[in-house]
C-alpha cells in the first residue's frame, strides 16, 4: 500500500522535476578535482522564508580551477511581493527593465543548470530554504543536492589555514578581505556568486597544500 501510495505521488510530479530527481540515481562519488561544483546565491525582498520572494539567482558552474563565465546563470523574477526597504542592498526595482521570468520558469532552469552538481553559497542554509521554499509553493520537493558553506567552511578551517583563531563569524566581505577577492558586482546574485566560487576556491588551495582536501573535511559539519 505504501508503496502504490509512493508511485502515485511520483506520477504527480511534472517531468522536470522527475528528470531532476534522475541524476542522483545514477550519481558517482567523483574526486573533488573532477566534480562539478554550482556556486550560487539569491537575492531576496527580504529574510522571512515563508513571506519573502526571491528577486535573483545567479549561479557559475565550474570543474577543477578553472571558472567559465560565460556559462553561469542569471535570473531576474516576476515581483509579486515587494519591500522597498531592500531595493538599497540588490537595486532591483520593481520596475526594472530585466528580463523577468515567473517563479515556476525559474525553478526549472535553475534546476536544469545545477543537476547533481555541488552547491556552494556563504551561509548556505538561507539560499537553500529561500529555494526549497519556492520549491514547496509549486509542489515539488527539497533540493537533493549536497551544499558546502563557505563561511562555515573558512571557520572550522581558519585554525589550518591560518594557524590563528581570527574570529567566529565571517560575511562575505570579510572573506574577501582575509582571502584578497576582488568584489566584483557585490550584492548581485551573479557577482555574489561568482565571488563565493572564487573564496571556495582559495579556501580549497590552501586546504590542499596542508593535506585536508578530503569529502570527509567538506562536507563535515
Amino acid at each position: 500500500m505504501i508503496f502504490n501510495w509512493f508511485k502515485k505521488k511520483q506520477n504527480t510530479y511534472p517531468d522536470f522535476w522527475l528528470t531532476y530527481l534522475e541524476h542522483f540515481k545514477t550519481a558517482k562519488k567523483d574526486s573533488i578535482q573532477t566534480t562539478r561544483f554550482v556556486a550560487f546565491d539569491t537575492e531576496t525582498t527580504g529574510f522571512d522564508i515563508h513571506k519573502d520572494r526571491v528577486l535573483s539567482i545567479g549561479a557559475v558552474a565550474f570543474v577543477g580551477k578553472s571558472i567559465p563565465i560565460k556559462e553561469s546563470l542569471e535570473l531576474y523574477l516576476k515581483q509579486d511581493v515587494f519591500n522597498p526597504d531592500t531595493v538599497k542592498i540588490h537595486e532591483l526595482l520593481r520596475t526594472s527593465t530585466y528580463n523577468k521570468i515567473t517563479e515556476l520558469e525559474a525553478i526549472k532552469l535553475f534546476l536544469n543548470y545545477i543537476k547533481n552538481s555541488v552547491l556552494i553559497a556563504h551561509h548556505a542554509n538561507f539560499d537553500k530554504n529561500m529555494m526549497n521554499e519556492m520549491l514547496l509553493r509549486h509542489g515539488l520537493g527539497k533540493l537533493q543536492n549536497k551544499f558546502i558553506d563557505t563561511g562555515y567552511l573558512f571557520t572550522k578551517s581558519k585554525h589550518i589555514i591560518y594557524r590563528e583563531n581570527l574570529k567566529n563569524h565571517y560575511t562575505l566581505d570579510d572573506l574577501c578581505q582575509e582571502l584578497n577577492v576582488p568584489k566584483v558586482d557585490r550584492h548581485t546574485a551573479s557577482g555574489d556568486a561568482l565571488i563565493t566560487a572564487i573564496v571556495f576556491l582559495k579556501i580549497l588551495s590552501r586546504l590542499d597544500k596542508r593535506k585536508h582536501m578530503e569529502w570527509g573535511y567538506l562536507l563535515k559539519k
